[in-house]
């Protein structure tokens, strides 16, 4: 049943108060139209002179405007109050009559697009800071646009039905890890300085029982500078010869090597070519699965992302180690940016500290180790900062990523197939 009410007739404030003590229990349904409903609250307004009211009487006609208009407390208020400043009640959202004008083109998706391809679809944050270098560092009129945008924006493109129609995504995967009995159980300790490496290996999978190559990756904690070397076996005698190479393509000097417990690293021999070249060997903790996260985290972003998991004979590292040194390490060091945690006190557990990952933290790994005071760097005799970042600007990261497809795409067809 609908009841229709003359809330005209109510014209003193004790016909008010009587109102809304008999009206109690009913329900005032809001008014459909908006406008009649402003308008409604001017009337009333007007017709008990409210600016000149008490308090308890405002209140009254306050409540009845609630109960009328269906509006809420805070809403009612709002509307007296510009009533009362002499603002005539009206909408003021007026919907756009044009659509809004995009800023970012089908160019800049197919850019995006293009830079993803090259660098295997970095995180957001990373990708943000390729893009801003590619034109505040490099020049590169194409990528002003691309410069500005956001890490949330940018997944907005990515998801966008002309970024789909540019992309061709590949897998990744997770790496493993496996123990042994000798080393020092502790984490490693590099209080800011360069030279404190995390090593795994990644085996290049096995066909008709014969092995494939491993994979030996070794990424400095503090900056994240990254070498990846290839070797037929890890024996004794091959893993002398990866350490070696380890130490000539770091351009700071190794001060210690965390591992797995991998028997390839865990071992007398090993040791002792550690206490040689006076660098520090540690191993990862039991029940720890985060002790050599970093590396692990890189054999599946990196080293997966770039060989995959199909079968390389052991007769290919030499091919896979000039590849990694003049293509794929200097793009991971010089042009690919990471990401760095900012440290911040827990709140909630005094004395323990939380990682917070920000799109501000990225950097290539070139640009952590720059942004070190000198005495942290360690840099080996004869390099400097500055011939780093030289080499580094020979190339933009667009060029140096496609530069690295083309001598892979060149590489690829000479290294899967059946072992001889």
């Amino acid at each position: 049943m609908v009841i229709d009410m003359n809330l005209l007739k109510l014209k003193t404030m004790a016909q008010l108060r009587q109102f809304l003590d008999s009206t109690q229990a009913l329900e005032f349904a809001s008014l459909a139209d908006t406008t009649a409903c402003y308008a409604h609250v001017t009337q009333t307004l007007q017709r008990f002179s409210y600016a000149s009211l008490c308090r308890a009487d405002r209140s009254v006609v306050l409540r009845y405007l609630e109960r009328t208009s269906g509006y809420s407390s805070a809403q009612v208020k709002r509307l007296v109050s510009r009533a009362l400043a002499g603002e005539v009640l009206q909408r003021r959202y007026v919907a756009p009559t044009t659509a809004y004008a995009k800023r970012f083109t089908d160019q800049d998706i197919a850019l995006l697009a293009q830079t993803d391809r090259a660098f295997d679809t970095l995180s957001g944050a990373a990708t943000t800071h390729i893009l801003w270098r590619q034109w505040h560092v490099y020049g590169d009129a194409r990528f002003e646009r691309l410069s500005t945008i956001s890490v949330s924006h940018l997944y907005n493109l990515r998801n966008s039905v002309r970024y789909e129609r540019e992309r061709v995504h590949r897998s990744n995967t997770t790496s493993s890890a496996r123990c042994s009995q000798i080393g020092e159980r502790r984490p490693p300790t590099p209080q800011g300085h360069a030279g404190h490496i995390r090593i795994d290996s990644v085996h290049q999978g096995d066909l008709d029982g014969i092995k494939g190559v491993y994979h030996i990756n070794a990424v400095d904690i503090v900056t994240q500078w990254q070498v990846v070397v290839c070797t037929e076996y890890i024996s004794h005698s091959f893993m002398r010869t990866v350490v070696e190479l380890l130490i000539e393509q770091f351009p700071f000097q190794l001060r210690g090597i965390h591992a797995d417990n991998g028997v390839e690293y865990i071992n007398e021999r090993m040791l002792e070519l550690m206490e040689s070249a006076r660098i520090e060997l540690t191993k990862s903790r039991p029940r720890r699965s985060t002790d050599n996260a970093l590396v692990e985290g890189k054999n599946g972003a990196v080293v997966r992302k770039m060989f995959g998991f199909k079968h390389i004979a052991r007769s290919k590292a030499g091919l896979i180690n000039e590849f990694n040194r003049e293509h794929f390490n200097p793009l991971n060091n010089l042009h690919r940016p990471s990401l760095f945690a900012s440290l911040k006190d827990d709140p909630k557990k005094p004395g323990r500290t939380l990682k917070r990952y920000y799109a501000r933290d990225a950097q290539t790994p070139l640009e952590k180790l720059a942004s070190l005071p000198v005495r942290l760097r360690h840099l080996k005799p004869g390099v400097t900062i500055k011939t780093l970042l030289a080499e580094a600007n020979k190339q933009s990261d667009l060029q140096a990523a496609q530069a690295r497809n083309a001598a892979w795409d060149a590489l690829a067809p000479k290294l899967y197939g059946k072992c001889a």
